[in-house]
């Protein structure tokens, strides 16, 4: 008896592609498929939504969502003229009940507007004249796999917004934009370095009660299970 064999024959993936693999029951997991990008596509009319989602049902490592499917996306396409309180509204929606990274296609998008989309979860903002199919698929894709996109310029407004509201809203208030005091990153620190309680009031002129009323603050505050817990998040903040 001759055994039938079957040959599989992959190309190579397109860049970005990600690399998640779905199984059927009683499938070979060298078999499993690489399952795309699952995309929603959200615009202002339904001619925008259909060149939109025809451009990325044609991209490589990517599946649009149709209108209307319960099933879940990886990823937001929203395309808008700008960033207007019914737009925002939209996202805020959109951010609670999908909870996936959105990729905003807007016509403008003023220097206010940054931190806002920020707060809607968008984490890839591609203009309009630049959206081309490829930029298009090649940002999808980013934010699928956990990264974002930012013109340079908008970049950099970015950062000046966030070194402000760092300097006038959050320092005079002895806070920083981890959400920990200036007091707090120096105990986590010392944490960090291996000394006990007694160690770090030693070090900085406290209490060891002070030092475990800190270290209970951050904890309760900032919802972290421990010790270890809250120095892995201000690593994390790169406050320390």
């Amino acid at each position: 008896m001759t055994a039938n064999t079957q040959t599989e024959k992959t190309g190579p993936l397109p860049t970005g592609t990600r690399t998640t693999r779905t199984q059927t029951a009683g499938e070979n997991p060298a078999k499993a498929a690489i399952r795309p990008a699952k995309v929603l596509v959200r615009a202002p009319d339904p001619l925008t939504h259909s060149a939109i989602s025809g451009q990325l049902a044609t991209a490589p490592g990517i599946e649009v969502v149709a209108v209307g499917s319960t099933g879940p996306a990886d990823v937001a396409v929203f395309v808008t003229e700008r960033l207007t309180v019914d737009v925002t509204s939209t996202l805020r929606r959109l951010k609670s009940s999908l909870r996936i990274p959105v990729v905003l296609i807007p016509s403008q998008i003023d220097r206010a507007d940054l931190f806002t989309a920020v707060e809607c979860n968008v984490v890839a903002v591609l203009p309009r004249v630049a959206a081309t199919s490829e930029r298009i698929r090649e940002t999808v894709l980013t934010a699928a796999s956990g990264g974002g996109v930012l013109p340079t310029k908008l970049l950099g407004e970015l950062l000046r917004q966030f070194e402000w509201m760092q300097r006038e809203v959050l320092s005079p208030h002895g806070l920083h934009t981890s959400g920990l005091t200036p007091r707090e990153i120096d105990v986590l620190r010392l944490m960090s370095e291996g000394l006990d309680t007694a160690e770090i009031a030693v070090r900085m002129c406290l209490s060891e009660r002070a030092v475990k009323r800190v270290v209970f603050g951050v904890t309760q505050r900032l919802n972290l299970r421990n010790r270890p817990h809250a120095v892995a998040y201000a690593l994390r903040s790169g406050v320390i």
